[in-house]
């Protein structure tokens, strides 16, 4: 549980800032991950989907990574996504790519073939054998189109290497299963902000987070006082958050959290196609919204 330990808490999803032409905004993400780490944030996963990954070219990937680790320093654990629908393209992506500052790899499950059950254990198995550094997979059935069964995420569970899975198919019951079942040092991390904290409730060890990026004292506070068992507490802010936790994803992610994070000062609302920026009424509705919850000092902490 000594590595394993690191990933439990509150870790940011992190977006990838760009200028008004589409580049990257380096001063920006720079600029975010000094904010999320003052706020408490207990770990930082870089080019998973939330990254905008599929449209980052290798070059601008390897300016990513190297930005974060200078910005970070060493202060909170690391995670890097590597992940696609060719098993060997991405055993081999994991053994050639630069991992020094990096802590584990984010991979999420092979999308768009929709391989069957036993595919899914192989091609974890594939990786699980070569990765360099411990793994977690991600099942995400909404954008794979196949969704890891609990008894599945089990089995790959007991392979050397695999240390935890983040959970995004909103099924409580198969989370229950894989909680109820998993080994003792196995994380089961929440990939669906609003459903977190009765996950953790269920025994869970904390989220992968897009709400992190605009509330990250809040969240990270959400998680850790109800991992500490202090319930009333961490409640009280889920409450208060999960109308944000649901505005976010109402019109496509990251484009609504791109939104609060530039009414917040830390980056511009741009995302890449084939994404589009939010329609303008809701962009209207997480502006308000955000104004109204950073008027709660509980909430806002440092940021």
């Amino acid at each position: 549980m000594t590595m394993n330990i690191k990933f439990r808490g509150a870790g940011t999803a992190l977006i990838t800032p760009f200028h008004r032409d589409g580049s990257l905004d380096l001063s920006s993400l720079e600029k975010l991950v000094e904010q999320q780490i003052s706020n408490h944030i207990n770990y930082l996963v870089i080019l998973g989907t939330t990254g905008e990954s599929p449209t980052i070219r290798p070059e601008e990937r390897r300016l990513i990574k190297e930005t974060v680790c200078r910005v970070n320093n060493g202060r909170v654990p690391l995670v890097l996504g590597i992940g696609g629908n060719d098993t060997y393209a991405v055993r081999d992506s994991m053994l050639q790519a630069d991992l020094e500052g990096i802590d584990a790899i984010l991979s999420v499950a092979p999308y768009y073939n929709k391989p069957n059950q036993r595919g899914l254990v192989e091609h974890y198995r594939v990786l699980a054998d070569s990765a360099p550094k411990p793994l977690i997979i991600y099942n995400v059935p909404g954008r794979t189109g196949a969704n890891m069964l609990a008894q599945t995420q089990l089995e790959i569970a007991e392979f050397q290497n695999v240390i935890a899975t983040k959970e995004a198919s909103g099924n409580v019951e198969q989370c229950m299963e894989i909680l109820r079942n998993k080994p003792a040092d196995f994380l089961v991390i929440s990939g669906d902000d609003a459903l977190t904290f009765p996950y953790l409730a269920l025994g869970m060890d904390g989220v992968i987070s897009v709400a992190t990026h605009a509330f990250p004292y809040a969240m990270s506070r959400m998680v850790n006082e109800s991992l500490n068992g202090n319930w009333s507490e961490a409640r009280a802010i889920h409450y208060k958050l999960l109308p944000l936790m649901q505005e976010i994803f109402a019109d496509g992610s990251p484009g609504g959290i791109k939104v609060m994070l530039e009414e917040a000062g830390i980056c511009k609302n741009v995302v890449r196609l084939p994404l589009m920026p939010v329609r303008p009424e809701i962009a209207d509705r997480l502006r308000q919204l955000y104004r109204h919850l950073a008027e709660d000092e509980r909430l806002s902490g440092q940021s």
